[in-house]
């Protein structure tokens, strides 16, 4: 993205994870509603043809002008098993995340794929040790 020297009007700078503000939403639905384009409109308010396109479009049909909650704040699917995890593998680290997994579904009935399993070992600053099957090198370091 290149650097813009002048702004277009009510332009807002944008961060990832966070609406944008009920006021530049107003003025983005009013012009749309007073005949502007769409490119004309996302040009004059410094957002992209998409967002103006999706947010005519749900005012059209349900008549929202506010953000929805994000989706990416959601807990995460095993955090309320955290701790019964942690207790696993701190008893029995040189498990594979596969029997890690299988433990959890035969034990708590919850199902994980294995992302989300290293997803939350990783979260709860765990790792699991496998143990070497061949012996130390007696040359170099392994």
């Amino acid at each position: 993205m290149g650097l813009r020297l002048n702004e277009p009007e009510g332009a807002m700078s944008w961060r990832l994870g966070q609406s944008y503000s009920q006021d530049l939403r107003d003025r983005v639905l009013a012009a749309v509603a007073a005949g502007e384009t769409i490119r004309q409109v996302a040009g004059r308010f410094g957002v992209s043809p998409s967002y103006v396109s999706k947010a005519s479009a749900r005012h059209r049909q349900t008549g929202e002008t506010g953000a929805r909650p994000q989706q990416s704040h959601r807990q995460q699917k095993l955090a309320p098993y955290a701790d019964a995890i942690r207790a696993e593998v701190l008893a029995r680290n040189d498990q594979s995340l596969e029997d890690l997994r299988r433990w959890l579904l035969t034990t708590h009935g919850v199902a994980s794929s294995t992302g989300g399993m290293w997803n939350t070992l990783q979260r709860l600053g765990l790792t699991l040790k496998k143990s070497r099957s061949a012996p130390p090198s007696k040359n170099e370091p392994t």
